[in-house]
């Protein structure tokens, strides 16, 4: 069979049982639409966890990112690895005791402040359509090859189908749908490239294929230096960021990750603390599985893609090349006129121009995988993009009607009432990701780097200093969050987008005047400890947080059991 028909009906199962675990598992309440009743057990909120965390970014497009830029874009492997540690060691216990449905809910009674409250939820916003906007892109590109559309038009099935299982399952659903998601996600990303690496290297475990010899007895990484010096690319295993930058990024990840709204409240899902501590150790375990197989993935698609296109006659070129040039996300300009591919560092020169996206997707066709396999692949890539477009989508439906509706203009909204805001809050939010799927601000990894550095700025300063610093106060919390998602705003819009001076078209003149160096993606680190400084500084010179807010931050720092401390 073909590669068309075999993604239809790979797709269509696995969409056929998101659907059907959706409505399976339908929330009847508030509770169950927020946080899935709060009894869904570890090793399957591990699993859920992975699935909403490793988004289109991680599938699609971080191996991208690393096959074309080397040791550089280790920084995303090391910032999101790194990040989720920190998040379940230092965060995720101690939010999960606090007990409650979101994290502006959390900031609003920790800092005993509708106004701190209505700043973490325009941050989680602000966050949560950032990062949806990458997956929206990841579904639109995945259906534009297999399904043979139009992005746009994938853009829309995918929101049909996330709009679907979000609205009527809420957390509840999509706790179980993501589990499903998981598991296609994980079987197609492994299954290539254990495919590959035993086709390149013999060696059926991809994480130490990349790392042996081919069959002309030279190491796959030497190799693969040679190839980008030929072409005028510096070495693969060489960096040409600064340290500064490579240090920024990776911090700005690491707490941005930390602060993910859409990730911390997968931990108020289980039934207890101790659930939440057990639940990140699974999650971390099946991420790492994805996380490194990422590298070996990276090196034997750029090895693949130069051998089959550098220097060879266009008209000669694999079916693969022609597949996915009528998607436009690879093209070919013969400047020179002699019909042959000429892929060089050098822009005057160089006639293919290469999105980064495409590289996990392509990679089984590049390696004449067989069609079952190229089809799973794209199932595993909208399994990855739709399982955390539908927990970002969730967390903007609560910000609206739990957070604002019902905690700010309408405390004594009924619970059937509360439920309706909160699916029709899904409904738009959906309309507003598709728009930002079909109008891009990047490719999908940059795109989802800059809402790590929104969440880093905002959420995580007043996330930490509420639970470790009990003299915190609203005063201060409210001006370090404003102050740190305003830093962190101004400096995308200058670097990212060109709003002050000139336009995207002038955004790569700007590199150079950075500051201190730091690329728009790895800024979140510098408005993040602006958050910081400005936060205590305030706290110190305004009055301390009443008696009782003090009891409760000690209390949730107090292991469970001890001094009678309830484990809730």
């Amino acid at each position: 069979m073909g590669i068309l028909t075999w993604t239809w009906i790979l797709v269509g199962i696995t969409f056929a049982i998101y659907i059907g675990i959706a409505i399976w598992a339908r929330a009847d309440s508030s509770k169950e639409f927020y946080i899935a009743g709060g009894g869904v057990p570890p090793i399957i909120n591990g699993m859920a966890t992975a699935a909403d965390w490793m988004s289109a970014a991680s599938f699609i497009s971080l191996a991208g990112i690393v096959s074309f830029t080397g040791y550089d874009g280790s920084v995303y492997l090391l910032g999101w690895t790194g990040g989720y540690v920190l998040l379940a060691l230092l965060l995720a216990p101690y939010l999960r005791k606090f007990g409650k449905f979101t994290v502006p809910d959390f900031i609003g009674d920790r800092y005993y402040s509708n106004v701190a409250r209505f700043v973490a939820i325009i941050a989680a916003l602000m966050v949560s359509f950032t990062y949806v906007a990458g997956q929206m892109r990841g579904v639109g590109i995945v259906f534009s090859r297999y399904l043979e559309v139009d992005i746009d038009t994938g853009v829309y099935i995918g929101m049909t189908i996330v709009l679907f299982y979000a609205v009527l399952g809420g957390m509840k659903g999509i706790t179980y749908t993501q589990v499903a998601q998981y598991c296609v996600l994980i079987f197609a990303f492994m299954v290539p490239a254990i495919f590959i690496s035993i086709q390149m290297t013999g060696n059926p475990i991809p994480q130490l294929g990349f790392g042996g010899t081919g069959e002309d007895g030279v190491y796959l990484l030497d190799k693969l230096d040679g190839l980008q010096q030929e072409l005028g690319f510096h070495e693969y295993t060489s960096g040409s960021k600064s340290m500064m930058d490579i240090f920024a990024i990776t911090l700005a990840l690491m707490v941005g990750t930390a602060g993910l709204p859409h990730v911390i409240v997968r931990f108020f899902t289980v039934p207890k603390v101790k659930d939440a501590r057990i639940s990140a150790g699974w999650a971390l375990l099946f991420i790492a599985i994805l996380y490194t197989t990422v590298p070996a993935i990276a090196v034997f698609s750029r090895i693949n893609l130069i051998e089959t296109v550098s220097e060879k006659k266009y008209d000669e070129l694999p079916d693969w090349f022609g597949n996915w040039e009528t998607t436009g996300l690879i093209k070919f300009e013969d400047k020179n006129k002699d019909g042959i591919v000429q892929y060089v560092a050098d822009e005057s020169t160089n006639e293919l121009s290469i999105d980064r996206d495409i590289m996990v997707l392509a990679n089984p066709e590049i390696a004449k995988l067989p069609n079952w396999v190229i089809a799973l692949v794209g199932a595993g890539g909208l399994a990855a993009a739709l399982s955390t477009a539908a927990g970002l989508l969730l967390v903007i439906a609560s910000s609206i009607s739990h957070d604002l509706i019902k905690k700010m203009i309408n405390p004594n909204i009924s619970e059937k009432s509360e439920l309706v805001a909160a699916r029709l809050s899904a409904v738009v939010a959906v309309m507003v990701a598709g728009w930002f799927g079909i109008n891009p601000p990047g490719f999908v990894a940059a795109v989802v780097a800059l809402a790590f550095g929104l969440a880093a700025a905002s959420f995580f300063p007043a996330i930490v200093l509420g639970i470790f610093y009990k003299r915190m106060n609203k005063e201060g919390a409210i001006a370090g969050m404003v102050v740190g998602l305003l830093f962190m705003s101004y400096y995308i819009l200058k670097f990212k987008f060109g709003i002050f001076d000139g336009g995207r078209e002038a955004v790569n003149g700007l590199k150079e005047n950075w500051w201190f160096g730091i690329s728009p993606e790895g800024f979140g680190s510098v408005a993040m400890l602006v958050n910081f400084i400005v936060s205590i500084t305030i706290s110190k010179f305004t009055p301390d947080p009443p008696q009782e807010v003090q009891e409760i931050v000690e209390n949730i720092r107090i292991p469970s059991g001890a001094r009678g401390a309830s484990d809730h």
